[in-house]
């Protein structure tokens, strides 16, 4: 028997090329792999139009997200509020297939009246308000602020939508906890990913890396902190890659003749400078969800050094060196970049992200959930 599945997107997920829709992407291409037929649905504001998910979905449809600041000022949540449309219910009321919402943004139509008796399942990449409450603590635009904050109470009523799913998949194990403390039927579904096995460079790098949306406030927190409070003090070159850096970012790597940027790259000049690395440093300030560019450094890169709120609760702590001070991360910097990676690090990765993180695994669970 034929399984159908409806997948209704906060974004276009192709390119595959920042965290969410990563997951979504990779997610689609191992249920197809198992003969699951995906109907595909894409909020799209802003990336264009992809024929490459023709190619792995039976169909792909596409709605105009909404962009009006009005909608900042409604009881539900803005990600959400600006993510309807009629002409996707009347599209999902033409069959009785299991819904897959990716997000609490693409939730607003869950409690419909009219998929009450329709299977539906809500992947979860965050606990939404605890993510923009961080968000917030480390924004320095006082209007991006004012939205997190704003947003943070909102997605903490908007959340109890999830009761009306026969299925919530978390992408951590922090996250199914807290969820299972709320919402029946709570499961533990890892990201997906674009890693089908651990392909590590021999030879030992020239350089370390950080990677991450830059434009992301969190993201340009630990940018500036391996700047001032780790390679300033260190002479070992340091490359930061990512999408529009702030002018603060800019202007504290131009004090630094050994610290790079290199800003627009495409997924494939990432991946090659992961590749490449000596170390991949990833400090980040709050721990939520999975962070799947640690899984990027982690199948490809060589060292992996970073703090704990990076690996907390995830299983991958043994496969990273975890340093939290200043002076302890700038001194295991300087001695991984003249250690060899070696091929016991190689075999206990193998062992350790093919158990946790195999798509095939994670999506012949997800089929089980859905259709068994």
């Amino acid at each position: 028997m034929d399984k159908h599945l409806h997948i209704i997107s906060f974004d276009v997920p192709f390119p595959a090329n920042y965290g969410g829709v990563i997951d979504v992407y990779y997610k689609i291409k191992a249920l197809r792999s198992l003969g699951v037929r995906v109907h595909l649905h894409c909020f799209e504001y802003g990336r264009q139009q992809a024929k490459e998910l023709e190619e792995i979905c039976e169909e792909v449809h596409y709605y105009h997200r909404k962009s009006n600041r009005s909608y900042l000022f409604r009881r539900k949540p803005f990600i959400a509020a600006t993510r309807t449309s009629e002409e996707l219910m009347q599209r999902l009321l033409q069959d009785n297939h299991p819904i897959l919402f990716e997000g609490l943004h693409t939730c607003y139509h869950l409690d419909d009246e009219r998929l009450e008796n329709r299977f539906k399942i809500v992947r979860t990449h965050n606990i939404e308000h605890h993510y923009y409450g961080n968000l917030a603590k480390v924004e320095k635009d006082l209007f991006k602020r004012y939205y997190f904050l704003n947003e943070v109470g909102k997605l903490e009523r908007f959340e109890r939508i999830l009761c009306n799913a026969q299925l919530v998949a978390a992408i951590s194990k922090p996250d199914e906890q807290y969820l299972s403390s709320r919402y029946p039927n709570v499961h533990h579904i890892s990201a997906f990913h674009p890693n089908n096995k651990v392909d590590i460079a021999t030879g030992i790098g020239d350089f370390c890396l950080y990677h991450g949306n830059l434009e992301v406030g969190e993201n340009n927190q630990a940018a500036l902190y391996l700047v001032r409070e780790v390679f300033s003090n260190i002479e070992v070159p340091l490359v930061i890659a990512g999408s529009r850096p702030s002018r603060e970012l800019r202007e504290e790597i131009a004090k630094h003749n050994h610290i790079d940027l290199r800003a627009g790259l495409n997924t494939e000049e990432i991946h090659e400078l992961i590749r490449n690395a000596q170390i991949n440093v990833l400090p980040t300030f709050q721990a939520t969800g999975i962070k799947l560019k640690l899984l990027a450094a982690l199948y490809m890169g060589r060292h992996c050094l970073v703090n704990s709120y990076m690996v907390e609760n995830t299983g991958l702590e043994g496969l990273c060196r975890v340093e939290d001070s200043e002076k302890r991360f700038a001194k295991a910097v300087t001695t991984l970049f003249e250690t060899d990676f070696s091929e016991d690090e190689v075999l206990k990765r193998e062992e350790i992200l093919h158990s946790r993180f195999c798509n095939r695994v994670n999506a012949e669970k997800l089929v089980s959930l859905i259709f068994e």
